[in-house]
Formats: C-alpha cells, structure tokens, sequence
C-alpha cells in the first residue's frame, strides 16, 4: 500500500480499524480481495500480486493482520525479494509480532525501502528498514505513506487526523475519507527525489493519476474486540473509474 491510517485499542468496539489505498501500476496483474483458495492457507484474506506472489494488506481468521508500504528511494536498487512477500510471511506463520520483527529487522536489506506493520489480538509491531529497529505501537491513531510514521506530508496528516476524529464511524464514512483526491500546494510537497510533477501527481490520497500509473484499491479492515472481521475493498480503473468492490466478513 502507500497510504494507511489505522487506529489501534482506540474504541470498545474495535480492537483495529485501517484505511488505506494502493497506489500501483495498472499493467501490474492483482487478484482481487478474497479468501485465499490455497490449500494451505484457507483462513488468509487478502488481495494477490500475481506478479510476484504477495500482499499488500491481509488477515487471518485468527486475527493476525500485516499491511506494508513502500519507502519512496528513487534510483535505489531492486532487492532480491518483493516486499510484498513481508505481509504473507508473517500471516502464514506462527512467531509472535515481536518475535517476527525482530528476525526480520537482521534480513530487511534483502527487499527494497519499507515500512510493515504485523499484529494480533494482543500486540502491534512496526518496523521502518532503514532504521531497522522493530518498535511496540501503543494504543493510538497512527499515520503511515512513503517515508515513516506519522511523516507530515500532507495527506499523511489529513487521513490521520480524520480517523482519529472518527475511529467509530461506519464504513463508508471511512472509505470516503480515502476518496479525497485534493490538491496541495507546491511548498508543502515532500521532496523525494522524484520530478515536482510526479509529487503533485502523488500528493493526494487518491491519486486519479493516468492510464499507467493511480490508485488501484481503497480498502478498510476492521477487527473487533471479539475477534470478528471485516474487509472491504473497492477497486478502481486507470482515471480513477470504479471497477468492483467486494466485502468479506469472518464473525
């Protein structure tokens, strides 16, 4: 993904609330939210990459979740392993977030600049590769793009501080939040190392884009206090168009 929001132990109703868009390719092939037909893995839910094999955001029906972004480095190297590979190692194991984060944090050269978040019914972890120490989340309203938590770009800042406002609010209160396709002005941009028409291009949380490149999903997860799940994703076309849109539920 490379914009997520999510609130964390902040309501008596939901242990987890997330929101997030995945910014990617059109020409890149992705199957879309589901329950994994694997025999091996019939309690993962999640999109696919089908170019390489991973996830961007999944959970399990145990309530372990995982979602990663990517550090934007331009002209950096490709690593030998897709970080989509991050999230799915962790949902198809059995270490603790903890334990997880720390072996990972000793192999994160291996995969191109990220930022993952692992949890589960008692702990969330998250782990930025080029500072490579695993950190314990306490309960809150966090923020998460290109570069590290809680970085104050700005549509960074506006969906963080619009799910804190409303961590409770239904679903497609909190979907809409991702549909804000704003502007912002030049001077309060990141500078990346990418074009200054590229981030204006990227500057908003849902990025119309063009025939190549714009957001491909929306997608809000919710675990509850009681262990329930709640996903839902919809999924758009290059301009932005609507392409479908799927909820998958797991009481």
């Amino acid at each position: 993904m490379c914009l997520i929001a999510f609130a964390w132990q902040m309501s008596k109703h939901h242990r987890l609330t997330l929101i997030g868009n995945r910014d990617e390719f059109h020409r890149r092939p992705t199957r879309p939210l589901d329950w994994w037909d694997d025999q091996e893995q019939p309690q993962l839910l999640a999109g696919r990459d089908l170019e390489a094999g991973g996830t961007w955001l999944g959970a399990r029906r145990d309530g372990r979740f995982a979602a990663v972004t990517n550090i934007r480095t331009p002209g950096a190297a490709k690593a030998p392993r897709s970080r989509g590979q991050l999230p799915l190692d962790f949902l198809q194991g059995s270490q603790t977030p903890a334990a997880f984060m720390q072996h990972l944090a000793e192999q994160r050269h291996e995969y191109t600049g990220f930022n993952l978040i692992v949890g589960d019914a008692s702990e969330l972890w998250f782990l930025n590769s080029e500072h490579g120490q695993p950190k314990a989340l306490e309960p809150g309203v966090y923020g998460l793009s290109n570069a590290d938590l809680d970085s104050p770009w700005p549509k960074t800042r506006t969906l963080r501080e619009a799910l804190a406002a409303a961590p409770d609010a239904d679903s497609e209160q909190l979907l809409s939040l991702l549909a804000d396709s704003r502007s912002y002005a030049d001077d309060q941009l990141p500078a990346t190392g990418i074009s200054l028409e590229w981030e204006r291009m990227l500057a908003p949380a849902f990025i119309t884009g063009n025939r190549e490149y714009g957001t491909r999903a929306s997608s809000l997860l919710r675990i509850g206090q009681d262990g329930s799940i709640s996903m839902i994703e919809k999924r758009f076309a290059p301009f932005g168009q609507p392409e479908g849109e799927r909820l998958c539920e797991w009481a």
